[in-house]
């Protein structure tokens, strides 16, 4: 089994939530072949609600927890890529990971593996089915920061 290449390389760009706050987005490049395989047709979001310090950024503590499920879900789906982690936003109260996703039960055992480690979290899960990968696009066509700007 040919195994994809994934790119591992971030852009992080400021943007504004609906409500007026500063909501920064971090988006990966060198998503193309997952996209042309079309495999990963599934798109699940997990939010993080969380009580914003000033600016709607969370406060120290709350921004290292999160910095610690980031690394635990960036290593658990390097090594099974049955989900791609492809964007972050945090701000405006709350994270945002966005994952395209090849198989929703294989994605489910992966992320509870990931976060078995942390004390529960407070998790809302979304999923739809974006085989277009609609929000990627919009994400990398209002946020992207091409290298030299």
């Amino acid at each position: 089994m040919t195994r994809l290449k994934i790119g591992d390389e971030w852009w992080t760009a400021p943007a504004e939530s609906d409500s007026g706050d500063l909501v920064m987005v971090t988006g990966r490049r060198g998503v193309e072949p997952v996209i042309a395989s079309g495999k990963f047709n599934d798109r699940i979001e997990v939010t993080w609600k969380y009580a914003p310090a000033t600016g709607g950024m969370p406060d120290d503590g709350t921004a290292r927890l999160m910095e610690q499920v980031d690394n635990a879900l960036k290593e658990e789906f390097a090594r099974d890529a049955v989900a791609v982690l492809t964007g972050i936003y945090t701000g405006g109260g709350e994270r945002n990971w966005v994952f395209y996703v090849s198989n929703l039960n294989s994605f489910q055992y992966r992320f509870n593996h990931a976060l078995a480690k942390f004390e529960q979290l407070p998790l809302e899960i979304y999923a739809e089915h974006d085989p277009e990968w609609n929000e990627y696009c919009e994400m990398r066509s209002q946020t992207e920061i091409m290298d030299g700007e």
